[in-house]
């Protein structure tokens, strides 16, 4: 058992440190400001952040600040590096639990994730509705929603086991996403919530 977990312990450390490299190239890199870039299954994604995109994420970002005030740890777009090959995600919304704290090389621990949101974009829907959700299951994250503005829906997916989501919920925009029973504890409306 001790050679198998020495073996994970230096193929996420290898994963890391190449993870470190490519990020560290792409930011000597011209990569203009509004757009997002992420590294998913070892392949580098970069899309324009749009105006619906923005205004989805400050609505979900607010609500989790007015439950939770304005200390809690909730970040936009920050790197935290997720099970599986080459995936450093920069999620759209991800909120740690309040005694998180980053490892080793300054990252952010998946392990304190306790909720992710995505906002669909057309470029990367195939990553939030695939390789990125089935990591955040392998990962244990209790809460993954994606709101797409292309189908005016947020679905909602919990209780993570074996690599998958056992539950989802699907609400249409313009009704009250009921997350009362989850980590977060609260409603989110999703009235404003912009369509494309």
């Amino acid at each position: 058992m001790t050679v198998l977990k020495d073996r994970i312990m230096m193929a996420e450390s290898d994963n890391t440190t190449r993870l470190d490299e490519l990020f560290g190239r792409l930011e000597r890199m011209p990569v203009p400001e509004e757009f997002r870039v992420e590294i998913v299954g070892g392949n580098v994604h970069m899309t324009p952040q749009r105006d619906t995109h923005w205004h989805i994420i400050r609505r979900i970002v607010r609500a989790v600040e007015d439950r939770f005030g304005m200390d809690v740890k909730v970040f936009s777009d920050v790197r935290i590096d997720f099970p599986g090959h080459g995936n450093g995600f920069c999620p759209d919304v991800a909120k740690l639990s309040e005694d998180a704290r980053k490892d080793e090389t300054g990252h952010w621990r998946h392990e304190d994730v306790e909720f992710v949101a995505e906002v669909i974009s057309q470029g990367t829907a195939a990553n939030d509705y695939g390789p990125k959700k089935t990591a955040y299951a392998v990962a244990g994250v209790p809460v993954y929603l994606i709101a797409d503005p292309y189908q005016g829906k947020c679905h909602l997916y919990t209780d993570p086991k074996d690599g998958e989501y056992l539950t989802e919920t699907t609400v249409r925009f313009g009704r009250v996403l009921d997350l009362t029973g989850t980590p977060l504890g609260l409603t989110l409306e999703t009235d404003g919530f912009p369509r494309d």
